[in-house]
């Protein structure tokens, strides 16, 4: 189950990911099936309730790629700048536009346990920055001004009550 906003867990720093356990790849499986099945483009782990530093994406253009899972991820480096219209599982129904970096260069490990660095563009770029932040309690209307800040507080909690 997805946690939404204002859940606490959301507001959480994850923590680190020690070695590579069947455990962490059954939690990988599960989040990749969770954010499928709810036509996302990306997870973090502790939107499922689990504190720890996983994220998965799928944000490629060919239905055969597989979906993008790092554990412990960082990014290094961010570069360029754009506006762009961002969602988030954890506030369903809620869209608006966010000032992102249009590269970014990230490390972290896949499932074969493999530090894998990779560099980002585009759409991936957005959703690794988006779902890094969740890793560290930082949801996408944090990067809102006062006055849509103001407006989400008032149109989205308003229809969540």
């Amino acid at each position: 189950m997805i946690r939404t906003h204002p859940d606490r867990m959301l507001r959480r720093v994850a923590g680190v990911v020690g070695p590579m356990t069947d455990e962490i790849r059954l939690l990988c499986d599960d989040m990749v099936a969770t954010m499928t099945a709810a036509h996302g483009v990306g997870l973090a782990a502790n939107q499922i309730g689990v504190s720890l530093r996983i994220i998965t994406i799928e944000a490629g253009s060919e239905k055969e790629s597989e979906p993008l899972v790092l554990i412990n991820p960082r990014i290094i480096r961010l570069e360029g700048e754009e506006v762009g219209e961002e969602g988030c599982l954890s506030i369903p129904g809620f869209y608006e536009t966010v000032k992102r970096a249009t590269k970014a260069v990230v490390e972290g490990r896949g499932l074969d346990d493999r530090e894998l660095p990779i560099e980002c563009n585009g759409l991936l770029a957005r959703a690794v920055q988006h779902e890094v932040d969740h890793l560290n309690g930082i949801l996408f209307i944090d990067h809102l001004s006062p006055v849509k800040k103001q407006l989400f507080k008032r149109e989205y909690m308003k229809e969540k009550k």
